[in-house]
């Protein structure tokens, strides 16, 4: 995981704050998959990365802890679909 990417896993997100702000991935378990249902940037500060370091830490743990994944999210998919060496994560429809 990115050191300045947190898992808040009380709000089941994971999460960075940036100049003060916070991008987050949120996800939902729902029988041991993890569902990643929103990704979320300030205005401010899209078109740097910050969403991709956010879910890339998420993908990461559920890698870590052998948790499947559902791109719920439709920044999710685009995601998994420019990194291939992502969709071994992908859990059943």
């Amino acid at each position: 995981m990115n050191a300045d990417t947190v898992h808040n896993a009380a709000a089941s997100r994971f999460e960075m704050r940036v100049q003060g702000q916070l991008c987050i991935a949120q996800y939902r378990l729902i029988d041991g998959v993890m569902w990643l249902t929103h990704t979320e940037v300030p205005s401010s500060l899209q078109g740097r990365g910050h969403a991709a370091r956010v879910v890339k830490a998420a993908l990461d743990h559920a890698r870590a802890h052998g948790i499947k994944v559902r791109p719920a999210c439709s920044y999710v998919s685009s995601y998994m679909r420019r990194h291939p060496e992502t969709r071994d994560l992908l859990g059943a429809h």
